[in-house]
């Protein structure tokens, strides 16, 4: 988290007041300040998904974070807003909204699509509203990746996912009645070039205190303890009669020097080296040699667009990069080893090996 100084701050520390930031009576202020770090990072979610598909530079900036209800926070949104619906799978199925109003929609579909996010069409078509649907869940994707790490290594996924232009009559969550509090968060869009857009992300307050609990728990467990300071060794007690020197032992006259200490000097020995390749036994190959592999062979590959994906149906063609006739690739757990001709075998595809790769290339593939 940050923790710089505001403004605020450095003025009541000057004045000798006291400065205490603005929580909400639903949160305390640990938990408020674990949930804007949740919040930044969706807006750094949003920030890298949208700079990608856009291929320029991207500034979100979060706006604000509230805890308010299901009405108030409707009241902030446009009157046709693009919600998009989905779950923490692998967190009890915790309900997660992103809202977005209706151009911030469009001109993600359009970039989703290849476009440039400047001509966008008047009507949100349902090829535009499934395009803006991929795109948000990539933020999701990204967003739960970075939280993950947060929540001590729980692997997270977008579940049930939905999405729709929403009318008048609609709630966040569905659970909930006008009155029901929601955290919810606001960050700011800017796309060079673009006119800015804000994209707001809703939980139920319940949950968002259960996410705040559980880094709060994983944040402890994690903090170094300090160690307890060793044992002192008790002191040896004193003898009340001081003992009598060894008759064997007389001290040195002061002065005389001190004879040298015998010490053991002998030549260093060394393993003798094996020739390379001349090791007995079994190679280390033969430790993996059991271990299954997967085994696949490319015809080709090529690139579409979400569009021309969409368009697909029964019957239609995708042109290969390769020619008719040309090699296929043979890969050992996607590292090239091979290329073949496709041949059959009574009713089976198989692939007669043409080329192979060097040893050293097959091995680094296994």
């Amino acid at each position: 988290m940050d923790e710089l100084l505001s403004q605020d701050e450095i003025n009541a520390l000057l004045t000798g007041g006291s400065f205490s930031p603005p929580v909400s009576a639903d949160l305390s202020m640990e938990d408020a300040q674990v949930l804007d770090e949740v919040a930044t990072i969706f807006s750094n979610a949003e920030s890298n998904v949208f700079g990608m598909l856009a291929g320029k530079d991207v500034d979100t900036r979060v706006e604000d974070t509230a805890v308010s209800t299901q009405a108030e926070f409707k009241a902030n949104l446009s009157s046709t807003p693009f919600v998009f619906r989905t779950t923490f799978g692998g967190f009890d199925d915790i309900p997660l909204i992103f809202v977005v109003d209706r151009r911030g929609a469009l001109t993600l579909a359009d970039l989703m699509m290849g476009g440039e996010g400047k001509e966008l069409p008047e009507e949100a078509s349902e090829l535009y509203l499934n395009a803006a649907q991929e795109g948000l869940s990539q933020v999701v994707g990204s967003a739960f990746t970075s939280l993950s790490g947060l929540l001590g290594g729980r692997r997270l996924m977008p579940e049930n996912t939905a999405s729709a232009l929403e009318g008048e009559d609609w709630r966040p969550f569905a659970a909930l009645d006008d009155e029901g509090k929601i955290w919810g968060s606001s960050a700011s869009v800017e796309i060079e070039g673009l006119e800015p857009f804000s994209v707001r992300v809703g939980l139920p307050l319940d949950s968002a205190k259960s996410i705040a609990d559980v880094i709060h728990q994983i944040m402890n467990e994690q903090a170094p303890k300090e160690p307890s300071p060793p044992p002192q060794p008790a002191a040896p007690a004193q003898s009340r009669s001081a003992p009598s020197p060894s008759p064997s032992f007389a001290p040195p006259p002061a002065g005389a020097q001190q004879p040298a200490p015998l010490v053991d000097v002998h030549p260093a020995e060394f393993t003798p080296l094996m020739p390379k390749g001349s090791a007995g036994g079994n190679s280390g190959i033969d430790l993996i040699a059991d271990i299954p592999v997967r085994v696949t062979v490319e015809l080709g590959k090529t690139r579409k667009n979400i569009s021309e994906i969409l368009a697909l149906s029964t019957g239609s063609v995708i042109e290969l990069d390769k020619m008719a006739g040309e090699p296929v690739d043979v890969l050992v757990n996607g590292k090239l080893i091979a290329r073949g001709e496709v041949v059959v075998i009574d009713e089976n595809f198989g692939v007669r090996i043409t080329e192979v790769l060097n040893t050293a290339s097959k091995a680094y593939s296994i």
